[in-house]
């Protein structure tokens, strides 16, 4: 990001390449100026509109350093792309306020994604040690061809709840809304089926 201009203050800001901002320009021209490669342009629009871009990325994230990563993100991209600004769609202001928020909310998606994705793995060691010693059992003793036999030998809603659940890593309620069935009915079948493919494989309970 070496190359995206730094918002200067004092007498030599705008002076690389381009003439200050004049008191009469609006923000459309600056950042046409800017689209232009025009350092002074894309500061002037920089520091009309970062405190509120700042605003908006710490609203949605509640986080001050995560806010300000976001701002100079949405900068480079303002510094980058300023040349498909269209006015007709709203103004400066707005376009730019739109890519903070997408990023700041793109930002919160991604860590509770991570988050969901560890609590999800940390429910399912916990809640379905049955199928850890199942798993442990057929690797040790190379027997992959006989859990799929006795994968075979459930029933077919036995078996699609136990893929679900084990082999794509979806959770019990999310296996719920995929089959369109009651939470209950979908801790039934994996129960079962996890009893009926231990007994097949002649794993023992602790």
């Amino acid at each position: 990001m070496d190359d995206v201009p730094r918002a200067r203050t004092g007498a030599g800001a705008g002076a690389r390449t381009g003439a200050p901002p004049g008191a009469g320009e609006s923000l459309a021209d600056a950042l046409g100026r800017a689209a232009g490669g025009d350092e002074a342009g894309f500061v002037a629009v920089y520091e009309a509109v970062a405190p509120a871009v700042l605003g908006v990325a710490r609203a949605v994230l509640r986080d001050g350093a995560q806010a300000e990563e976001v701002t100079q993100e949405v900068f480079v991209e303002v510094w980058r792309t300023a040349g498909r600004y269209r006015a007709d769609r709203g103004s400066v202001r707005t376009w730019v306020l739109t890519m903070a928020h997408r990023r700041a909310v793109d930002r919160v998606r991604s860590a509770q994604a991570a988050t969901d994705r560890e609590r999800r793995a940390a429910r399912l060691e916990a809640a379905v040690p049955e199928f850890d010693e199942v798993t442990e059992a057929a690797l040790e003793h190379e027997e992959r061809t006989r859990v799929r036999r006795c994968l075979e030998a459930l029933t077919p809603r036995q078996r699609q709840s136990l893929i679900l659940a084990y082999y794509r890593g979806r959770t019990q309620r999310e296996v719920s809304e995929e089959l369109a069935v009651p939470l209950g009915t979908v801790k039934t079948r994996l129960r079962d089926g996890l009893l009926r493919l231990r007994d097949c494989l002649g794993v023992r309970g602790g």
